[in-house]
């Protein structure tokens, strides 16, 4: 017979197991290391040129300065002259100078200060890197990669706003990564870099400073991220919400307040544009039977619409319970004013309300 004394210690004995277990699970998520976007760039671009000494970087104020972001910090120091190599303000002139220093061999990294400023060069990143190993037969390689800011930054207004993933993800011949978070600017950069081919990294301004978990999985100098595999940010079964870049967190903050309303929203953070992971968005699809892509861009021809496209050519067609929805920037140029260009963008408000009446919801 068990007495009340016994059952106290076996009830103490069992709380203090239970939350050993919970201590456990809290310390490990707090002891999660919180890392930029700008840091996770940097310690990608570090990590492969100890690792590949063909890799070097080149482009305006990456060196001295280290890098108008501060993403090459401390490069330079380390590496010299040789392999973090500062540029005129002529981009045409050393994407060149880039594209053919990797049909020679080398591994170069070619910055743009934003990527509004690489329509100087976009017949060499397009004619000259995208189109030699076909136009070769396949006997030049171009491993190349192409970076910086991409999108809409803060106050910078119409020439310095746009967003460039449909312009290169059009083109045959470049693979286009969009990373979100941390792990994403890591693990896709470094796969880009040791991709045999080019490949077009489209970052974002606004994200470089804001910190994300990285795991152990992360921080290790041999974790890569597939070119062409999106992720599930977050499950769900009543609504599908695909994006690129800071979309995604438009996605993540509009998924959590539909969650107060008995709303579980899928979000899928595609990480890469081209290629598009259609299988993990066609899975999506056919479990939640409705769909909203979420983008900065401009609507026409733009990520969302080759995405709707793919989606009505296909099988997911018969699962769909309402038409698809792209919800993207303004059809204009970008405005200056501060809440003309707040308006002119995606909020976490237009995909809450695009949700319900897809949803046939209040």
């Amino acid at each position: 017979m068990v007495g009340k004394g016994t059952l106290t210690v076996l009830n103490l004995a069992g709380l203090n197991k239970m939350l050993g277990r919970r201590a456990f699970s809290t310390t490990k998520a707090m002891a999660a290391k919180q890392m930029t976007v700008r840091d996770a760039l940097n310690s990608a671009l570090d990590e492969e040129m100890t690792r590949d000494e063909r890799v070097f970087i080149l482009g305006e104020e990456v060196a001295q300065y280290d890098g108008a972001y501060k993403v090459t910090r401390g490069l330079w120091k380390k590496y010299g002259d040789k392999r973090v190599i500062d540029t005129p303000i002529a981009e045409m002139g050393f994407t060149g100078i880039a594209t053919g220093a990797a049909m020679a061999g080398l591994r170069p990294i070619c910055e743009f200060m934003t990527f509004n400023f690489a329509m100087q060069a976009i017949d060499q990143i397009i004619n000259s890197a995208g189109k030699t190993f076909y136009m070769s037969a396949g006997r030049v390689n171009v491993p190349i990669v192409f970076r910086g800011p991409n999108g809409a930054a803060a106050g910078v207004a119409a020439q310095h706003s746009q967003c460039y993933g449909a312009w290169y993800a059009h083109c045959p011949g470049l693979k286009v990564v969009s990373p979100y978070n941390s792990e994403d600017a890591k693990g896709l950069l470094k796969s880009a870099i040791r991709d045999p081919d080019p490949v077009v990294c489209l970052e974002n301004e606004i994200l470089y400073g804001v910190q994300y978990p990285m795991s152990d999985e992360a921080l290790s100098s041999d974790f890569l991220l597939p070119i062409g595999k999106a992720k599930i940010e977050k499950a769900g079964k009543h609504i599908t919400l695909v994006a690129h870049s800071k979309a995604v967190e438009t996605c993540l903050e509009a998924a959590k307040e539909l969650a107060g309303k008995g709303i579980e929203a899928e979000v899928i953070n595609l990480r890469s544009l081209r290629p598009l992971d259609i299988e993990t968005i066609t899975k999506s699809v056919m479990k939640t039977n409705h769909l909203i892509s979420v983008e900065q861009g401009w609507p026409t021809c733009g990520i969302g619409a080759e995405i709707l496209a793919r989606m009505m050519e296909s099988e997911v067609f018969y699962h769909l319970d309402q038409p698809a929805v792209r919800i993207t920037g303004a059809d204009i140029p970008m405005p200056y004013a501060k809440g003309l260009e707040a308006a002119a963008l995606p909020r976490p408000e237009d995909v809450i309300d695009a949700t319900k009446r897809l949803l046939k919801v209040k």
